[in-house]
């Protein structure tokens, strides 16, 4: 497909309960913890930046307010900075500013899905391809993971999805290729199923947290069938869009950290903070402390 459409916009569905971490997400959106100095949404933000990402979407939910006010300007809390010379930490807040008129959130009254919540974000994807990330998901790598999937779609146009291989045992948790022709890091998609059982799966390739679609999965999302979990499955409706427009699997390279459970969010604490020339020597001291008293 030559000359795909600029990519320019992401959506991020942020308006999920944040349950397993109970009590913090009492008070505070999942998406607000933080790893080392930086919430999980800042991470994905970033990410899409340094893919050419210009216009942002947050699904948010209810109490999930403070995602907006973070990407704000703090004017008393920048104006005691500057008043005490604080550069450093002035430095430390850039990134969280976002152009004026860049981001707009969109409630999702309902959690009937990840299908249901790009529903809710229609009228801001119009008839442009659009980025998918999904906060919990975070990938250490050298280039960002949207932007070798950007990269990829600039080749391919169409679909984009970025996956990775799972134990066959946990297919069902996850959307599972049928694969086409495959070179070792693209491979053609021929079908999605929604969280096969291990016997039924076309393969053990799963869709992590990133995406690239374009708005031809949009009006199957507007009929709003429910799949598995009697939920609007986004798996579901891009399956139908097979054979309509170019699909493909990226194997990215990187390593992917699952942050929405309690293991994958410490193990991220760490590989994060060792990457920081600042913290790793003093994490591995502790980490040595912990590991040799057990």
């Amino acid at each position: 497909m030559s000359n795909p459409k600029p990519l320019r916009k992401a959506v991020l569905p942020v308006a999920g309960l944040g349950t397993r971490f109970l009590p913090a997400t009492k008070a505070m959106p999942k998406e607000m913890l933080p790893v080392v100095d930086k919430p999980l949404i800042q991470y994905a933000i970033d990410e899409a930046r340094a893919a050419g990402i210009e216009e942002f979407c947050l699904i948010t939910g209810r109490g999930k307010d403070s995602l907006i006010d973070y990407f704000d300007i703090a004017y008393e809390l920048e104006s005691t900075l500057k008043e005490r010379n604080k550069v450093d930490c002035l430095e430390a807040l850039e990134p969280s500013s976002i152009q004026a008129g860049s981001l707009i959130a969109v409630r999702q009254q309902e959690p009937l899905g990840l299908g249901h919540a790009i529903w809710c974000a229609r009228s801001f994807i119009g008839d442009d391809p659009f980025a998918i990330l999904l906060p919990d998901d975070m990938v250490m790598s050298q280039k960002g993971c949207l932007k070798q999937l950007a990269d990829a779609y600039y080749e391919t146009g169409g679909n984009v999805v970025a996956v990775s291989e799972v134990p066959r045992e946990h297919t069902n948790r996850y959307g599972i290729l049928a694969t086409g022709k495959d070179d070792g890091r693209l491979v053609e998609v021929k079908g999605l199923v929604e969280k096969p059982k291990p016997e039924d799966a076309p393969s053990n390739l799963s869709i992590i947290g990133r995406y690239i679609l374009t708005p031809d999965v949009m009006p199957h999302l507007s009929k709003l069938e429910k799949g598995a979990g009697g939920e609007v499955q986004l798996t579901d409706a891009m399956a139908k869009t097979i054979g309509h427009v170019p699909f493909f699997g990226l194997r990215y390279e990187g390593t992917r950290y699952d942050c929405g459970n309690k293991l994958g969010f410490l193990e991220a604490q760490v590989a994060f903070a060792l990457e920081r020339p600042e913290l790793a020597d003093g994490v591995r001291e502790f980490l040595k402390k912990y590991t040799e008293q057990n």
